[in-house]
């Protein structure tokens, strides 16, 4: 029983992003946005109306670590308040109400404005299991293909166990979230380092 604890988490990534990439079509829902109106901060569909409220902020650096990297496109979509991922349909295609869009400015710097998502449940566990809450993000690098980053996690979140953690540590994940409340306000800091060739992107729920 302990055992299939400590992997639900990991689980739970795999369970969502297959729902959803059940969803999609051919081209990315990253695509789906106006080049003019992207800009460097963008707010979650009902955001307003949430309990807990949460802003995301942060650079993107090339991999030095230091170059601020310049027009890359962030998209993130997630789980409304319950752990359920709510849709919407537009001239027949069917998209994720809750998602964002931002485009790093001149200093590589970006913003959404988002909420703390609710857990979903992992599917083939009894009784009914909440695994992880979780905010997906695909990176797009100006004259690249886009690719998924490591999913955004919360360090505070009691369904990631101790074992988790340390396998996270071992194979270098990078989504992990430190809140810190401000206001009426939770707030992430996210800095980002992304590569200047190819992406080795690290999916967490392979393991």
């Amino acid at each position: 029983m302990k055992k299939l604890i400590a992997i639900i988490g990991f689980v739970t990534i795999l369970s969502a992003n297959s729902i959803l990439f059940a969803q999609e079509e051919a081209r990315s829902p990253l695509y789906d946005y106006s080049e003019l109106q992207l800009n460097s901060t963008d707010t979650i569909p009902g955001f307003e109306d949430q309990d807990n409220k949460l802003k995301i902020t942060g650079t993107i650096f090339y991999n030095d670590g230091v170059t601020p990297a310049k027009d890359v496109i962030i998209y993130i979509y997630q789980p409304n308040a319950e752990g359920s991922f709510e849709t919407q349909k537009n001239n027949d295609k069917k998209y994720i109400t809750h998602r964002a869009w931002v485009k790093t400015d001149a200093d590589g710097k970006y913003t959404f404005y988002t909420f703390i998502p609710g857990a979903p449940y992992v599917p083939l566990t009894f009784p009914r299991t909440r695994g992880m809450k979780q905010i997906l993000p695909v990176i797009k690098e100006p004259g690249k293909p886009e690719y998924d980053f490591d999913a955004f996690i919360f360090d505070d979140d009691p369904a990631i166990s101790s074992r988790c953690r340390k396998k996270l540590d071992r194979i270098g994940y990078k989504g992990m979230l430190s809140l810190v409340k401000k206001e009426d306000m939770y707030v992430a800091t996210k800095d980002i380092v992304i590569s200047q060739s190819n992406p080795s992107h690290i999916a967490v729920a392979a393991l």
